[in-house]
């Protein structure tokens, strides 16, 4: 479906993306892992077209992404962001028909489909009339999930769905988010720096350290067979992290 080619990223000069390749497996969650500053984000954004690359290539089936044909890749892709991203000024119900409504679909059909997704995402039905300060942390992320399936989209991108919320919240979602990818099998990548997030969600987890994919596997593989020393020191941090935590 989509494909990054030898694709690297220069901010101010300086390489936050270094050429990578990079293909996700249909109708799996593959998750990019690491630290901030890492790469994941851009190379999200990458392909999405948010960002454009400063070499390689970015293709949608086979089809190099251009300004020309942007828009309509765009509108086969699900894209959620951190803390949701809605229009402060738009109803939840307004935020997720936006693209819909300026696509001109069939106003039934859109009243189903929000009606469809609210009940896949668990949002009460009278969240969907409420502006996105009077919802909570959990039901603006789902409000925003609901956005970027309103088309059923091919393909998901999230870019650290739950770091904002609370602890208790973020487990609910976590639960019901993996329990929609798989009900939907879409093909999803996930972006996060939290290793037990991605043992949860992941398919497939890259980690990257320095604009780069050092390790492409499984968490079993991270554990018995690190690639090189930081792999095995970011998945000791990280089982450091957690032991403090439950404390």
């Amino acid at each position: 479906m989509i494909e990054l080619e030898g694709v690297s990223k220069l901010f101010d000069g300086r390489p936050v993306l270094r050429p990578t390749s990079f293909a996700p497996g249909l109708n799996r969650t593959t998750v990019l892992l690491g630290p901030s500053g890492c790469g994941k984000s851009t190379l999200l954004r990458l392909m999405i077209g948010l960002l454009a690359p400063d070499s390689g290539r970015v293709s949608f089936e086979g089809m190099p992404v251009s300004q020309r044909n942007i828009d309509k890749a765009r509108h086969r892709v699900g894209y959620v962001i951190q803390e949701g991203g809605l229009f402060p000024h738009l109803t939840a119900r307004r935020n997720v028909t936006l693209l819909a409504r300026h696509l001109g679909r069939d106003p039934a059909w859109i009243e189903h489909r929000v009606a469809e997704l609210g009940t896949l995402a668990h949002l009460p039905a009278d969240a969907m009339d409420r502006f996105p300060a009077q919802l909570s942390g959990g039901e603006r992320q789902r409000v925003a999930l609901m956005r970027a399936l309103m088309l059923d989209p091919e393909l998901l991108l999230l870019d650290e769905p739950l770091a904002a919320l609370d602890a208790i919240t973020r487990r609910e979602l976590q639960s019901e988010l993996k329990e929609i990818f798989g009900s939907l099998r879409k093909t999803v990548v996930l972006v996060t720096h939290d290793l037990h997030e991605a043992a949860w969600f992941g398919d497939e987890i890259l980690l990257m350290r320095e604009g780069r994919v050092v390790q492409r596997g499984t968490l079993d593989d991270m554990l018995e067979r690190p690639s090189e020393p930081f792999v095995a020191e970011f998945v000791r941090a990280q089982r450091a992290d957690a032991r403090l935590v439950t404390r």
